[in-house]
């Protein structure tokens, strides 16, 4: 059987953090339940911050909601500090993903103070997790923003970028995400990164984040895929991009790491077609937003058999 790669959907809060126009709720409701349709497992639906610092945000709760209505997604949200914790607590949110910044400068841009603090953070966090009831206790992962490269600070060193991977799994984390925030990363450097991290803390699943900034996210992809990484962030047509690291764009585009996952043999449970035509509903919600994506321009190859119609045939 071909390897399955899991993929989480992160448009709908790093695709639409930065954007101007606000998209209505029943819009992001509809994008995700079709995306959900189309075979995506995990959608970061939103994040926990005060409206006034990102007003894309202050229907965090009624999204929250209604994700969770869909069943079989795990409907996971962004935190930034012990309070967006416990929203997610209240809310019955599946996942957690707790997010800190590798270089000094961004984290204090990003969530005001040194990485130091956001390891203490993470730890209340955890003890408050432990708290809760099996049932009631969402999945806990700890993210490394600018683990690649930081607008401010240039390349960050490995040691550093492991330094803090180990605290975090040291502090009770239960995935870890290694995140290329700004697009600085190339293939060699992906390596060279997720070898040190896997070596520290391999025994916890590690995931990848990358943006396509300089035209290097699905090389750094197959970069990460020989190291043994096999969960990633995309985000559809390649929305996103941080408000606080000028000069970083869209993310990867969903609907290309999916068809070169499929290309490759992968196993990702994404219908491509299905996929594509999730588009039309951000297109209509926001007809100003840029939108990437060569697979939506150029079709799906002519006489294109998925994996798991191959896999079938074998």
């Amino acid at each position: 059987m071909a390897q399955h790669i899991k993929l989480r959907e992160v448009g709908l809060r790093d695709g639409l953090q930065i954007h101007p126009t606000f998209m209505a709720t029943q819009d992001k409701l509809a994008w995700i339940a079709a995306e959900a349709a189309a075979g995506m497992r995990e959608i970061e639906v939103t994040s926990y911050v005060p409206p006034k610092l990102i007003p894309q945000f202050a229907d965090a709760g009624e999204v929250t909601e209604g994700a969770l209505q869909i069943p079989g997604l795990i409907v996971t949200a962004l935190i930034p500090n012990l309070r967006g914790a416990q929203r997610g607590i209240e809310l019955g949110v599946h996942k957690l993903n707790y997010v800190m910044s590798v270089s000094h400068t961004h984290n204090m841009k990003n969530v005001r103070r040194p990485p130091e603090d956001s390891i203490t953070d993470f730890r209340a966090i955890v003890a408050l997790l432990r708290e809760q009831p099996a049932g009631r206790r969402p999945i806990i992962c700890g993210g490394l923003s600018t683990a690649l490269g930081c607008s401010y600070e240039g390349r960050i060193a490995v040691s550093q970028v492991v330094r803090y991977a180990v605290q975090l799994a040291e502090a009770g984390a239960d995935e870890l995400v290694v995140a290329d925030t700004v697009g600085y990363a190339d293939p060699v450097q992906v390596r060279a990164v997720f070898k040190a991290v896997l070596a520290e803390v391999g025994h916890l699943p590690v995931a990848a984040h990358f943006h396509d900034t300089r035209g290097t996210g699905l090389a750094n992809v197959g970069a990460a895929l020989d190291c043994g990484i096999t969960m990633f962030d995309a985000s559809l047509a390649g929305l996103g991009g941080c408000p606080f690291a000028p000069g970083a764009s869209g993310n990867i585009v969903m609907e290309d790491l999916c068809f070169m996952l499929d290309s490759m043999g992968y196993e990702t449970g994404v219908d491509l077609q299905q996929l594509i035509e999730v588009r039309k509903i951000i297109t209509q919600a926001l007809p100003d937003i840029p939108m990437q994506g060569a697979l939506a321009r150029a079709g799906l190859p002519q006489g294109y058999v998925t994996a798991a119609a191959r896999a079938a045939m074998a």
